[in-house]
């Protein structure tokens, strides 16, 4: 018996009311996916970190156990995977076990089969070929999606370099990406000799480099998903990148804001058309569900250059799934799952689309990510909670009650604060301690960080308390990508 179409938003919105599989987000926090289980029944977040302290009614965080030291996500999540209690949560609660993870690899993808389960995302190879900075240009330029200007080569030397640059005429004030990374870690700006001697040993022997002309820019993110009925694309959001007060790397991602007018309305419809077309490209690739694209915007001219692909949902997820056309609608996130659940829809994509465009679908939230930024490693003592935090006339950030919902923010006196780190953790330089959300923006029209927004970050920072290491044992940088 053929299953049934689902036609409507109406009608994809009761078949996640009512779902009966158990879905699982796995991951270090549930802050990628905050409050998508209040949209789909018998969704639950396994995670490592507790941020909520026991609290959240659908978070489970097993005990610690024994394990190899973290070099990634990945690991955490196959981990996590593995833990005795986590299987037993898996198996106790029975049906068909889906699984969604912000990253994961084969090891990951063995693990879900072991468990019975699916994993709802392409195959983690097709994910890591999307992922590769080189193939973003490349896809890129096969959507008709064009890059900064930019050459694609190896780079030995220094000498090489300048004889690369000068052959494809983008002049000697560059930005460098590596393939694969972080961009606060693996994008370098390369004005002189001294630039390049200061990454050599991240560049040379790394393989093929992006090698893009350097242009005066503003960062902006746009997530989107294709689906077997079309690209289903969200609103153009601001980016807060390398802010001193927030994150110690240069060009360093720490948040974002949406707001209805945060770019031109031409640039708006421009990079909307762009990820629609990158997406439909994305599609012929193989490649479906959840994407983000970053976009370089050039401040004098207006001109919309890709930035980078990735392949899955990111740290701007939240602010993508919480906006008022998602409340209005349905998150983005929740036409990922239907792709995946195999349940025939049709969709007007266009229609949706145009909806999502109008700026009244659209209110105004910010985030900002906070990590330590002090050359220092530490053992934190105390920690502030997760919860709603207010600012007082004075400025001084108070803690005012414990809530897991964002939308409890009620004024621009307000703020929701998803704590990181907590007692007994160590602070180095770098790491997350937690993210910042208010309502309104973070950011001037000249986009610099607000007053405001600099006395938000100073009374979260200074809630946290930490005592010295006990020794002179310094600690290796592991600052990898957690959300």
């Amino acid at each position: 018996m053929p299953k049934k179409k689902l036609n409507n938003i109406s009608e994809i919105r009761r078949h996640f009311h009512t779902n009966s599989d158990p879905i699982y987000f796995v991951s270090a926090t549930n802050f990628n996916l905050l409050g998508l289980d209040e949209w789909v029944k018998n969704f639950k977040y396994i995670c490592y970190m507790d941020c909520f302290d026991g609290r959240h009614p659908n978070v489970f965080v097993p005990s610690e156990a024994p394990h190899d030291e973290f070099q990634s996500i990945e690991d955490i999540n196959n981990y996590l995977l593995q833990h005795k209690e986590v299987v037993d949560l898996i198996k106790r609660r029975g049906g068909k076990p889906k699984f969604v993870f912000l990253m994961f690899d084969e090891k990951t993808e063995e693990l879900v089969k072991e468990l019975g389960g699916e994993l709802w995302f392409p195959k983690a190879k097709l994910r890591t070929k999307m992922d590769n900075k080189i193939e973003t240009v490349r896809v890129g330029d096969k959507a008709g999606v064009p890059s900064v200007p930019n050459v694609l080569a190896e780079v030995p030397s220094y000498e090489a370099l300048r004889e690369i640059t000068e052959k494809a005429g983008i002049g000697h004030d560059l930005v460098l990406q590596s393939a694969f990374g972080d961009s606060g870690h693996t994008t370098f700006f390369i004005k002189s000799e001294a630039d390049f001697r200061r990454h050599e040993h991240e560049i040379v022997g790394e393989g093929e480099i992006k090698i893009m002309k350097r242009i005066d820019c503003r960062g902006s993110a746009i997530e989107a998903c294709a689906t077997a009925e079309g690209t289903i694309v969200g609103p153009l959001m601001t980016e807060l990148v390398g802010f001193s007060d927030l994150t110690p790397y240069r060009g360093g991602w720490c948040g974002n804001e949406i707001f209805s007018t945060a770019f031109p309305p031409k640039t708006r419809k421009m990079a909307r058309d762009l990820t629609f077309k990158f997406g439909e490209q994305l599609r012929k690739e193989g490649y479906r569900g959840y994407f983000e694209l970053d976009f370089l915007i050039e401040k004098k001219s207006g001109d919309i250059w890709l930035g980078e692909l990735n392949p899955r949902i990111t740290g701007a997820s939240s602010m993508t799934n919480h906006a008022a056309f998602a409340h209005a609608d349905a998150p983005l996130f929740l036409f990922h799952l239907l792709e995946f659940s195999g349940k025939p829809f049709s969709l007007d994509v266009e229609e949706l689309n145009a909806r999502w465009a109008d700026p009244d679908m659209i209110d105004s939230w910010s985030q900002m990510v906070i990590k330590h930024t002090d050359d220092s490693v530490d053992v934190i003592t105390q920690a502030p909670q997760s919860g709603i935090y207010r600012m007082l006339p004075n400025g001084r950030v108070v803690f005012d009650r414990f809530d897991y919902h964002r939308r409890a923010v009620e004024s621009e006196d307000e703020a929701f604060f998803l704590r990181i780190l907590r007692p007994g953790d160590f602070r180095y330089e770098g790491a997350d301690l937690g993210i910042l959300v208010t309502r309104g923006r973070s950011m001037t029209k000249n986009f610099e960080l607000t007053d405001r927004s600099k006395k938000w970050i100073h009374g979260i920072k200074t809630a946290f308390s930490a005592r010295p290491l006990p020794s002179a044992a310094a600690l290796e940088d592991h600052a990898f990508k957690i959300m």
